[in-house]
């Protein structure tokens, strides 16, 4: 089986360090273990190819070039004519697997031209997210390359059920192709036996964080919650993982509170890392604010569960699915500092809670939701039952009756 993996975002580094690296990253390597030949065709690569993924072929997309944002986003336009050429010239492929990124169209078409399945994974309403947070130009050229794309999918991959809601109410014609595949674990990145990385005195309780440190991943809330947590109990620390453009604040913050020196920054880390780290936490926490928006696919959270720790996380979104509340994790309001603190005190003054519910948690990732159990279900989307029954199983010419044009207006 040949499979072209198309990630054509210039914000997501597929060797990178950001969840969304890892997504890419865990993807290509569970395919490769099912005995898929997997192509990489990528915008930004961002350092060489990681543990496992050495052997990939990767064909880099041009870059996009810094400045004026309309210059930009004509640029990322542009590159779909420079994609279908390497597509095909690298044909042929047995399934066309992309990564949405809010100028990318002709993967979906090509493989819809050529007669093969063309999947589509949808991580975020990139369209809104971009005029928020980064800035838009050309809204009306972004929602008809998104119309274009979604159109052309044989089918949708959504992370999440609001992702699920956000395709089907913005684009009706999609409802019957969209699906929901949230994210997973990667087992061997966390074995039983793992041993932390940071030293740590007896009987400390350390709350910990993994992620970039970004607004919305409500960290002010964290360091309220830990201040409170701390009067109370004084052998707590708080680990955090990652950095960001939040960390001065955090940093600011924490001195105000005269907790600096409990709390310890290990800024970015490589992947490899995690796992140690996430040893050296006793609880783990993902304290999202309140937002009427939140559809993420955590992947923070589904390793803080395969690490078998006592996760305490906001009522928020998928998160009220994935954590059922006392029985694999604790759930809180979002935005509540003191309940969070609350919830944390409890895991404190009851370490066997803590322990149940952390095997609970490492079970349930294990049984239920792994990358291996992803890519199966990624495959049966393309009308297969495993990997080995693509091999050869459809004809494809090089040109099959293709057109290639350099009319990209979406």
């Amino acid at each position: 089986m040949r499979i072209a993996y198309i990630c054509a975002d210039p914000g997501v580094p597929v060797f990178g360090q950001k969840g969304c690296s890892i997504h890419v990253q865990e993807v290509i390597r569970s395919l490769l273990r099912q005995g898929a030949q997997v192509e990489l065709f990528a915008t930004r690569l961002g350092g060489d190819p990681p543990a496992g993924l050495e052997t990939v072929t990767v064909h880099q997309l041009p870059a996009i070039p810094k400045g004026e944002q309309a210059v930009r986003e004509q640029a990322a336009l542009s590159t779909n004519l420079d994609l279908r050429l390497a597509l095909e010239r690298e044909a042929p492929f047995d399934l066309i697997y992309e990564r949405y990124s809010l100028w990318s169209f002709t993967a979906m078409e090509y493989a819809q031209a050529v007669g093969i399945p063309g999947l589509l994974e949808v991580n975020a309403p990139l369209i809104e997210e971009q005029e928020k947070h980064r800035g838009l130009s050309d809204r009306t050229s972004a929602e008809r390359v998104a119309e274009r794309v979604f159109s052309a999918a044989t089918a949708l991959i959504a992370v999440s059920e609001e992702i699920k809601t956000y395709l089907e109410e913005g684009y009706p014609g999609v409802s019957q192709r969209v699906h929901v595949i949230p994210n997973g674990v990667n087992p061997d990145r966390f074995p039983s036996n793992i041993k932390p990385s940071l030293p740590t005195s007896a009987g400390t309780f350390t709350v910990g964080f993994v992620g970039t440190l970004k607004p919305w991943h409500g960290l002010p809330i964290l360091v309220e919650a830990f201040d409170q947590l701390f009067q109370q109990c004084s052998d707590t620390r708080l680990l955090i993982v990652g950095d960001g453009p939040e960390r001065e604040n955090l940093m600011a913050d924490l001195s105000a509170r005269g907790l600096l020196d409990a709390a310890h920054f290990t800024g970015a880390v490589a992947p490899s890392e995690i796992p140690g780290l996430l040893a050296s936490m006793t609880v783990a926490v993902a304290p999202y604010p309140a937002q009427t928006d939140f559809y993420f696919s955590p992947l923070k959270v589904y390793e803080y569960m395969a690490a078998g720790l006592p996760v305490v996380a906001s009522n928020i979104g998928q998160l009220k699915s994935l954590i059922e509340d006392e029985a694999n994790g604790l759930l809180v309001p979002p935005g509540d500092s003191v309940a969070l603190a609350t919830a944390l005190d409890r895991l404190h003054q009851d370490p066997n809670l803590a322990t149940r519910l952390g095997q609970a948690a490492r079970k349930a990732m294990m049984q239920n939701h792994t990358w291996d159990a992803v890519t199966q279900r990624i495959v049966q989307l393309a009308g297969f039952d495993q990997v080995s029954q693509l091999v050869g199983a459809i004809p494809i010419s090089k040109s099959n009756g293709m057109k290639l044009t350099s009319d990209l207006t979406p």
